[in-house]
């Protein structure tokens, strides 16, 4: 579906001297772009229709000369009103302003010998552009990447940077999915940022939404089906991609992920909530856009990330066992069982977890769920996933919406001290697993600031429906803490990290127990090694795994409860690779005989 002509792309492309524009409208009867200069002179040319595009694609193209970057631009559609271009790369007026021409020529690239990062060797590091620095943008970030290099993460997972509403978003309300943020650096800023984060050895995946797109300023609708009514989303109206028309919407997303892949250097996508598109074709968009990303990197490693909540191993089997071949899916079933040992909180998504023997299970099988009856659901849910290997799975302690699903966006454990010894056993049971590990930010030095949801739209009334709705979301009787207003900036201030605090103790020390964790997990593979076989077992609260390859045995004991036990390898304490409670990680020290409540031990012989 994507054209083999580099040229031929939807939006505004530079060419020669000039600039391409192509726009998809299935229904027009004539388009038009009006392009203003430097020099603010305005002038007006006419689009045609492709050759036999009638019924197929319906796009409408033009080659305008001395069209420069930076020029601005908007289509007009049957005499109608100017309207930002949908593939648009570029709205450095905000989501109403024009369009601007964006000349990736420009980008000064020095990655041509990046090849990218295995999923084997992925540790991935989620952050939010807009509140990971106090400037909330790329070029500031980009004097943070030594010190995420050094912690031993290997790729940054980016929060989505489509164009929305303002300048503070959680990124799920972008309504120009092309355009890179304004207030982050636009298109430029981030290509200087993946850049520099190739530079030291770091791979970026961005965050994409393809499942809907957000509400003020979407000017979608106006050109063609982009939406349909046959089903509906938690967030805004549903995305066709297998009713009428269909064709269009599935190339314009494809190409959307094909260009972060080219155009931007990007190592990967993680698309974000594909349970919400619905698409009973023989071959899953998701799995089209797939096989278009992968072959977008050439040479390079591209990843392909989901999150989903079905439970489904399709997703990550490769196409020649009629799977979709993606790389990894998001493993919630983790979160939740961790979460549940850790705190004993069984509250709305937690309901259907016990904790401790849930994890166990989820070591063992994948998922928790894997085709028996779910509570949550009401129904039997998900597959069996036994011969998947683990490394096709994201875990995690915390992610942006596990912290944003709470009235104030607090991070797990927030009510406890910051040396806290679950806060240690939490990340050991993420870091020295084989399942592909991911941390958000801050977390590998006990940030404590929230992560509440945020918005900046410019509609009084939209302002106050999403005010209404977070509300409503958080009426139960379980919850207890006020709810963040999303509307008022000071939200958003409180939600920036704070990175003074690895100057003193503890965080000093949870971050340096992060990055020996991290060099563990690098250079012990009988860890994540495939081949490697494996051996689950539980007591009471207490899980313990055992790895073995030929010549090396790994034991790793997870203790949630509230008491010692024995040490799971009598003999072997010179072999002792790390202890939670050690005093190097302000712990209370360990001790050779037992391992202590709520503490991790693992050991390699």
């Amino acid at each position: 579906m994507i054209s083999a002509n580099a040229e031929a792309r939807l939006g505004a492309t530079a060419v020669g001297t000039g600039t391409r524009f192509e726009v998809w409208a299935p229904d027009a009867r004539s388009v038009e772009v009006q392009v203003t200069d430097d020099q603010r002179n305005v002038h007006v040319h006419p689009l045609r229709r492709a050759d036999g595009a009638v019924g197929e694609l319906d796009t409408w193209s033009t080659i305008v000369d001395g069209v420069e970057h930076g020029d601005r631009y908007r289509f007009r559609l049957d005499g109608g009103d100017w309207l930002a271009d949908p593939a648009s790369r570029w709205q450095p007026e905000g989501v109403h302003g024009p369009s601007a021409v964006v000349d990736e020529r420009r980008f000064n690239w020095h990655d041509d010998t990046w090849t990218g990062v295995a999923l084997g060797d992925t540790v991935l590091y989620e952050l939010h552009i807009g509140t990971f620095t106090e400037d909330g943008t790329f070029d500031a970030a980009i004097g943070r990447l030594p010190r995420l290099a050094d912690l031993g993460v290997t790729t940054i997972e980016v929060m989505p940077v489509a164009a929305f509403p303002g300048t503070r978003n959680w990124g799920y309300d972008g309504v120009f999915p092309f355009a890179v943020q304004h207030s982050y650096g636009g298109p430029e800023g981030l290509a200087r940022f993946v850049d520099a984060a190739h530079g030291f050895g770091l791979g970026v995946i961005l965050d994409v939404v393809y499942n809907h797109i957000g509400p003020e300023g979407n000017v979608l609708g106006r050109f063609g089906p982009y939406f349909t009514d046959a089903h509906h989303t938690p967030w805004g109206d549903a995305v066709n991609v297998a009713e009428a028309n269909s064709d269009g919407v599935r190339r314009y997303f494809i190409e959307n992920a094909v260009s972060w892949i080219r155009d931007h250097h990007l190592d990967g996508l993680r698309l974000d909530a594909v349970h919400a598109i619905v698409d009973p074709t023989p071959t899953p968009f998701v799995e089209e856009l797939t096989t278009a990303a992968h072959a977008a990197g050439g040479d390079r490693t591209v990843l392909i990330t989901i999150e989903s909540c079905a439970n489904d191993p399709r997703i990550v089997r490769p196409q020649a066992e009629h799977g979709w071949g993606c790389d990894a899916v998001w493993d919630d079933d983790v979160h939740h069982a961790l979460r549940v040992a850790l705190t004993g909180n069984r509250h709305e998504y937690y309901a259907a977890y016990t904790g401790a023997a849930d994890l166990a299970t989820a070591w063992e099988r994948r998922w928790v769920y894997s085709g028996q009856y779910s509570p949550t659901f009401r129904r039997r849910h998900g597959a069996l996933a036994d011969d998947v290997d683990h490394g096709h799975f994201v875990v995690f302690d915390t992610n942006h919406d596990h912290v944003g699903n709470t009235p104030g966006g607090a991070r797990m454990l927030s009510d406890a001290a910051p040396d806290d010894p679950r806060h240690r056993l939490a990340a050991a049971a993420i870091l020295l697993s084989p399942f592909t590990p991911m941390l958000f930010m801050g977390e590998e030095y006990g940030d404590t600031a929230p992560f509440p949801y945020f918005i900046d739209h410019g509609d009084p009334e939209l302002v106050e429906a999403v005010r209404q709705g977070r509300r409503r979301e958080f009426s139960g009787a379980d919850w207890s803490a006020d709810v963040a207003d999303p509307a008022e900036p000071e939200t958003f201030d409180r939600a920036k990290l704070d990175i003074g605090l690895t100057e003193r103790e503890p965080h000093r020390s949870r971050l340096a127990m992060y990055t020996e964790l991290l060099r563990i997990r690098r250079e012990h593979k009988v860890l994540t090694d495939s081949s490697a076989q494996q051996r689950v077992s539980l007591g009471g609260d207490v899980v313990s795994i055992v790895r073995s390859i030929p010549g090396v045995t790994a034991t790793l004991v997870l203790n949630f409860s509230t008491t010692a036990v024995d040490h799971p390898a009598p003999g072997a304490i010179d072999a002792v690779v790390f202890d939670s409670d050690d005093e190097r990680w302000a712990g209370l020290g360990w001790s050779p005989a037992v391992v202590n409540a709520w503490s991790a031990r693992l050991v390699i012989v």
